[in-house]
């Protein structure tokens, strides 16, 4: 049988257990990766696990919420402990406000915002690069959004939370360069998952969806396969030339 695109790689998905990262760890593990599936849910973390075990996958769940050093620390100890080192981190968890304006946004929000979404890249980096500079090398995958590249009203906080992520990674990629440590990101568009009601407004119906639907060429929201699929692509050895790159999966939106 022809090995994995990712046999015997040990991964870290953030938000693991639903939307983007859900479907992130199920294509890892079909490509033969060893994964950590990082959620605050616990029981659709778990099962989620389960399910992937009953597969024959190498799959383990932890608790962990992302904008906790001690939690990102612990994440990091556990897939080493499982697996012997860990290859791929993947800062997938996220949250966002719901459409509206910008000033209706709580101090408390913003705050809880920029912690899941930025501060816990910052997390991530300060657990995760010295055991990738002993390993020889590693690869982060941030997820993004197209708010970043192309924001619009009612999501202001947000799409600078997500502008923080593309100055991020980019600023990454050329520090950790050196040390074989690659780092890359996704901008998805508006998805079908968990938050699309948030984006919608609060309200997932025909008539919300119809007026996102056109600003988006190809005709459809992303799907979390799609996202998965460019995180496959990136955390391939075979992309090992590819750091630095912000890539819209967005159907065209950001044209």
């Amino acid at each position: 049988m022809k090995p994995g695109r990712l046999e015997n790689l040990v991964s870290i998905v953030t938000g693991g257990a639903s939307g983007f990262g859900e479907s992130i760890c199920r294509s890892f593990v079909q490509e033969g990766a060893r994964v950590i599936i990082a959620d605050l849910n616990e029981s659709a973390g778990q099962k989620l696990a389960e399910t992937l075990q009953g597969q024959g996958a190498k799959a383990e769940f932890i608790r962990t919420d992302v904008s906790q050093s001690a939690d990102m620390k612990a994440t990091v100890e556990a897939a080493v402990r499982a697996f012997g080192r860990l290859d791929i981190m993947v800062n997938n968890a996220g949250i966002s406000h719901p459409n509206q304006s910008m000033l209706d946004v709580s101090e408390e929000f913003f705050d809880r915002l920029f912690a899941v979404n930025v501060k816990s890249i910052y997390h991530s980096a300060i657990h995760c690069v010295p055991l990738f500079r002993s390993q020889g090398g590693g690869c982060f995958i941030n997820i993004g959004s197209t708010a970043a590249v192309r924001p619009r009203p009612g999501l202001c906080w947000y799409s600078g939370s997500k502008g923080s992520v593309t100055l991020l990674t980019k600023a990454m990629a050329v520090e950790l360069a050196p040390d074989k440590i690659r780092v890359n990101a996704l901008n998805p568009a508006l998805a079908e998952t968990p938050l699309l009601p948030t984006f919608l407004g609060g309200s997932d119906s025909a008539e919300t969806r119809s007026r996102f639907l056109p600003s988006i060429p190809l005709g459809r929201f992303c799907q979390p396969t799609d996202v998965a699929h460019a995180a496959l692509f990136l955390a391939d050895p075979l992309s090992g030339f590819v750091t630095g790159v912000c890539m819209e999966v967005d159907g065209g939106r950001c044209i």
